[in-house]
């Protein structure tokens, strides 16, 4: 059998020998191109002057256009064709590209595209969320909301009750391998992309709407990537765009790569949110009223914010039950980077917001928070505390019995005790210890992307060749869809090779999100292989009448009563029997149902759940901290490549808490993004890492049929990041007997602050 099999990735010595192959490795035809963007100093005006004639004129420079030089769709929107390729009349942030410069060498584009003669008259620009609620600037009319229950009244009712107001800084993606693409112009006008993307279909619609041409006409290839995080998603579409434009201008092969400061300039990031809460408890700390609103600071258009949004608002329960909830969600345009889709998809900041009530609560009473969040637990087994604030039940809560394990596993009461008396005899450095769950759903939200193909051929001499349509971003799809193919028909994993990702191949794809990759395209794959390996053991069965439910396909032979034949031996008969070796496979996920406007049905086929228990220290003087150790426990469901998981978990982790630790976007008062280069935005390195850091999976399948009863394992193990920020809350709410009120990230700066508000000492600059 192999699956459930820690293999290796597929392309695991071809990264580590610098074999693999990425977009920028490719090697280019004689006379291509290379591209770059002249961008936007401002960040709101109108476009007074845009005198081109120095960038022409410069060294390389072949062509440059402007938005009026394109020659059908100026858009490169995923959603709401409100994101031009190139300006027209008006900017919208610092960093819009301007005009689009087509170059012998990649030095001599970037050269050039910093002479362009600009003159643009500022206008008042909304960077801010506090900008944005002032001048009512937003993406919907009115806001959304979610929610059941009189909350107003439960509230009133309430014995205990507290307010609070919790920002959440945004994320830069910070994939290793920057944006790129390549554009080969080929016969009759056909364009072929080369492109580093989560979401080749998309790439191949946007550039088909750019050249006027059906999309038959455009055929996108993504080998691989070397991260992308939901950066990759949407944000491709501008450089594939730009390429396959500048290769139908010129006839020949287009290329264009962001440099890193580019990137991060140009480029959407995590959204940043403010939570403001008013909630009603009693003295246990269980909730019976929760009032949320969400303020989601979007950037200048539109992209995925709405669904983004939708997903904060769906996990602002996480683990547990609110009897009377409203959720209000305000999503804000303001003169920013497009805020667009990561890792997660908005459910981490619901998800902190509701962990931040759980420790404030927690603070008020004087209780462990973990008390208080096993308090609020959803209940299952016929309990009326089973339903999410949108109606769907939660069958299978096993995050108690998760918990149970990790108690023991960490020795977490012990260490409780040790920190207290830590605290009490260490003025300077304080210690704090976090416990926090996670209950993330799986399924695109968009219910009509609940969907794959997949296409596989058996070759003459038993060789497997396959495709589908998820991306390979380093997460280890490939790996586990081949292990599944080779299963299917009984063969080793030699005998399985997954090609590039290509919509000439399989069409109509979805893009490599939602923690999807493995379920969708793993059964689509499984569908493809059962028809071939069906019709092998029809051809088995009718030649030793028997039963074609008696053929077994395992270790390389096809058994068949006292018959052992090699599989490819079988393979060679069924081609001479004139039987098809090819097959396409689909898979639609089942029972979905979700009204987003109405907020109720089941927008999710499952929930994966995970805990982690987190020990920080930090210094009261500067604010300084580390992560001593952490325990991870997390729900893969029946695990398809157990080290692959591991993996995924850890590096989630390292993730989710650089997101609320380190990792600080910082804009000026003219809309520029300071922190634009890894001198200035601090991701964590190999040395932030906890000295102990214990994972392991909760390995029992999943109670829905999904590939092999596996569960995704992409995107919930970032919120197991959740427990080091709150841990950080648990040592510096110790410093004091007022309430800490530390925000996210909590910089040393942040963390400071906080413990001068726990003191009483002041409430410092919380912005």
């Amino acid at each position: 059998m192999s699956v459930a099999k820690s293999l290796p990735h597929d392309a695991a010595r071809l990264h580590v020998t610098g074999e693999a192959r990425y977009t920028d490795d490719v090697p280019l035809p004689a006379g291509a191109l290379h591209l770059a963007f002249g961008i936007s100093d401002v960040a709101a005006g109108t476009i007074d002057r845009l005198d081109l004639a120095a960038v022409r004129a410069a060294e390389g420079v072949v062509a440059v256009l402007t938005a009026a030089d394109l020659p059908f769709a100026n858009d490169v929107s995923p959603s709401a064709h409100d994101e031009p390729l190139l300006a027209t009349d008006q900017v919208h942030y610092l960093g819009q590209p301007l005009f689009l410069v087509v170059a012998t060498s990649h030095l001599a584009a970037r050269r050039a595209a910093r002479l362009g003669d600009v003159a643009i008259t500022g206008h008042k620009a909304i960077l801010s969320i506090d900008d944005a609620i002032a001048e009512d600037s937003r993406f919907e009319e009115v806001p959304r909301i979610y929610g059941r229950g009189d909350v107003a009244a439960d509230l009133k009712e309430a014995p205990q009750r507290i307010q609070g107001t919790l920002k959440i800084g945004g994320q830069e993606h910070f994939y290793l391998e920057g944006q790129a693409a390549v554009a080969l112009p080929l016969e009759g006008g056909d364009m072929h992309i080369l492109s580093s993307t989560q979401h080749p279909t998309e790439i191949q619609h946007k550039v088909a709407d750019a050249l006027g041409v059906p999309m038959h006409s455009v055929r996108v290839e993504t080998r691989r990537m070397g991260g992308g995080f939901g950066g990759k998603e949407s944000q491709g579409n501008a450089l594939a765009v730009a390429c396959a434009v500048a290769a139908r201008l010129t006839g020949h092969p287009c290329k264009m790569r962001y440099d890193r400061d580019d990137d991060m300039i140009i480029t959407g990031k995590r959204h940043d949110f403010r939570i403001a809460y008013d909630v009603g408890f009693d003295d246990s700390g269980r909730i019976s009223a929760i009032d949320f609103t969400h303020w989601a600071r979007c950037g200048w258009a539109q992209d995925l914010s709405l669904p983004v949004a939708d997903r904060a608002m769906l996990h602002a329960d996480n683990a547990y039950f609110l009897p009377a909830v409203r959720i209000t969600s305000h999503r804000l345009k303001t003169n920013t980077q497009s805020a667009t889709a990561f890792r997660g998809f908005g459910g981490p900041q619901g998800m902190v917001g509701i962990e931040r009530v759980m420790d404030h609560i927690a603070a008020h009473l004087g209780l462990d928070p973990l008390k208080v969040r096993r308090a609020n637990f959803y209940e299952t087994g016929g309990s009326a505390r089973d339903r999410t604030p949108y109606g769907q039940a939660v069958t299978d809560f096993i995050l108690p019995d998760m918990i149970r394990d990790l108690l023991t596993s960490s020795d977490y009461a012990a260490r409780r005790e040790a920190i207290a008396a830590w605290n009490a005899s260490s003025p300077v450095l304080k210690k704090g210890i976090a416990l926090t769950p996670v209950k993330f759903g799986i399924s695109f939200t968009l219910t009509h992307l609940n969907q794959a193909g997949a296409l596989v051929h058996v070759y003459q001499d038993g060789s497997v060749h396959l495709n589908h349509g998820g991306t390979e971003m380093g997460q280890g799809l490939f790996q586990k869809v081949a292990q599944v193919a080779a299963d299917r028909f009984g063969v080793e994993m030699s005998a399985v090779k997954i090609t590039a990702t290509d919509t000439g191949k399989v069409p109509n794809t979805s893009a490599t999100a939602a923690s999807s990759g493995s379920d969708l395209n793993g059964m689509a794959v499984m569908a493809a292989c059962d028809t071939i390996r069906d019709r092998l053991a029809k051809m088995l069965a009718e030649r030793h009448q028997a039963d074609p439910s008696d053929v077994v396909f395992v270790d390389g032979q096809v058994t068949v009563g006292q018959a052992s034949v090699p599989f490819a031996d079988v393979v060679k008969m069924a081609y001479e029997a004139r039987i098809s070796l090819s097959s396409t496979g689909f898979y639609k996920t089942p029972g979905l149902a979700w009204d987003r406007i109405r907020g109720e049905g089941k927008p999710f086929f499952y929930f994966a759940y995970g805990a982690a228990v987190t020990e920080v220290v930090i210094d009261t003087l500067t604010g300084e901290n580390r992560i001593l150790r952490a325990d991870l426990l997390h729900d893969a469901g029946a695990s398809l490549n157990p080290d692959l998981d591991i993996g995924q978990i850890e590096g989630g982790y390292v993730q989710g808490a650089g997101w609320l630790t380190t990792e600080e976007l910082v804009w000026d008062d003219q809309g520029g993004l300071r922190t634009h280069a890894p001198s200035t935005y601090k991701i964590p390195a190999c040395s932030d890492r906890p000295d102990v850091f214990n994972v392991r999976l909760w390995n029992a399948p999943n109670s829905e049929e999904t590939i092999y009863r596996s569960k995704a394992v992409g995107e919930p193990p970032l919120m197991l990041g959740i427990s080091a920020w709150s841990a950080l809350a648990d040592a510096v709410q110790s410093c004091g007997n007022n309430y800490a009120d530390l925000q996210a990230p909590a910089t040393a700066e942040a963390v400071l602050k906080a413990v001068a508000r726990a003191r009483g000492k002041g409430q410092g600059d919380v912005v």
